[in-house]
């Protein structure tokens, strides 16, 4: 068996305790839309287990990940075909990313502005191109669940931005005061939570209002297709802004509530380490009024 008596289990020369374990079969039925090597990333990040290099045993938590499954812990998605998951990726730099004459005015002026759900091998290339060139954090591919959009406008018809949503923080300590959340309680419903990870209007576009015009567009729909994908629905967004870059203007304008500053640590802290990560703001969207309520039901 598995799973020893007191409920811990040893796997590479790792042993898992039975919290661990816990919040392992708490990810994979909490995420049932995933890939098996997308609930292995996220295992990875949220136990820090990496080797000497840095580079997450994602190989070695797949395999464990199905060891549990043979154990009767949970049963893991279907196989199917996985795409890579890392940090940095190579971006492609094409005439579509170079820079472009000046797009200015006010949202009226381009009219109207959409989000395109990206979808297509050229919108995947297109999205990765212009967040890697242009966004300061660069292009990643993120473990776990996540969506992406590019923004458009119509007048002139051009791409002007791109959005992605994806898995949230494991723990924030405004987050979780501003819920009202204990451990047990985060544990469960964390998967309602979604962070607006990346937020890029490109360089070349001046238009007074769009971005908390993205926002709102965004707000209106990321719930619905983040449950199409993954069957869960969120009912609270966050994101973290670097107040040495940004003041957050654009969220304020679209009514995100800022309920504090991290403290350094990285998203998925669990052991209360700093890694000289500098402080961010914390913004939160209820995309329902009863938002706290959901998250701090059993």
């Amino acid at each position: 068996m598995l799973i020893g008596s007191d409920g811990s289990a040893t796997f590479c020369g790792r042993t898992f305790g039975p919290r661990e374990i816990s919040e392992i079969k708490d990810i994979v039925e909490s995420f049932p839309g995933l890939s098996r090597t997308e609930l292995a990333g996220t295992v990875c990040e949220l136990l820090d287990w990496h080797r000497a290099n840095g580079t997450y045993k994602q190989r070695e938590c797949w395999e464990f990940l199905e060891l549990l499954e043979a154990s009767g812990l949970f049963r893991l998605p279907a196989r199917r075909p996985g795409r890579p998951r890392g940090s940095r990726t190579k971006v492609p730099e094409t005439g579509y990313g170079e820079l472009q004459p000046p797009i200015t005015g006010v949202v009226r002026d381009v009219s109207p502005v959409s989000l395109a759900l990206v979808g297509s091998q050229e919108e995947r290339l297109l999205w990765r191109e212009l967040v890697g060139r242009y966004h300061y954090l660069g292009h990643t591919v993120p473990f776990g669940a996540h969506i992406r959009y590019l923004v458009r406008i119509a007048q002139p018809e051009a791409v002007v931005g791109c959005l992605q949503f994806s898995s949230p923080a494991w723990r924030i300590r405004p987050r979780d005061q501003w819920i009202d959340w204990d451990d047990g309680t985060r544990r469960r419903n964390l998967q309602k939570v979604v962070s607006n990870s990346r937020f890029l209007i490109l360089p070349w576009v001046r238009i007074r209002n769009l971005a908390s015009t993205v926002l709102a567009l965004a707000a209106r729909r990321v719930a619905s297709d983040w449950e199409q994908r993954y069957r869960i629905r969120p009912v609270l967004l966050e994101t973290l802004v670097d107040p040495e870059r940004y003041l957050g203007t654009s969220y304020k304008a679209a009514n995100w509530l800022n309920v504090g500053m991290t403290t350094g640590r990285g998203r998925m802290d669990k052991a209360h380490r700093l890694h000289g990560k500098a402080p961010k703001a914390i913004f939160l969207y209820p995309l329902r009024k009863d938002a706290r309520r959901q998250l701090r039901s059993m």
